[in-house]
């Protein structure tokens, strides 16, 4: 099994940053693609960013691209998200995916809150 916990999640001021941290443990040595998505209440969850393991290619959702940046620490075996520009409709809860050995694990997620 593999466990995945999110953090740096809080409450941030309209144009402020925040990082966010996906740690990784347990049996991680297959990992292919880390993604990152969010959903907001009421609302379906939406993917945000993705980057693959090996080579560290990264994609975005249209609505953060120029805005947010994915990126991994391999010796952490952990994938950031750094969000700057922030707007009150980033305003979700992160969830951090991580494709390992053929299956999806999920991370319990972390609050991001945008206040105008």
């Amino acid at each position: 099994q593999v466990q995945l916990v999110e953090s740096g999640g809080g409450l941030v001021q309209a144009g402020g940053s925040l990082r966010l941290s996906c740690a990784a443990s347990g049996r991680t040595f297959s990992t292919y693609v880390v993604d990152w998505f969010r959903q907001a209440p009421g609302k379906e969850r939406e993917f945000v960013a993705q980057i693959t393991w090996s080579a560290g290619r990264t994609y975005y959702a249209d609505s953060v691209k120029g805005r947010f940046a994915i990126s991994r620490d391999n010796a952490k075996n952990t994938v950031y998200l750094q969000m700057n520009s922030l707007r009150p409709e980033d305003t979700a809860v992160y969830y951090c995916k991580a494709r390992v050995g053929g299956y999806d694990y999920w991370g319990q997620g972390t609050q991001v809150t945008v206040s105008s």
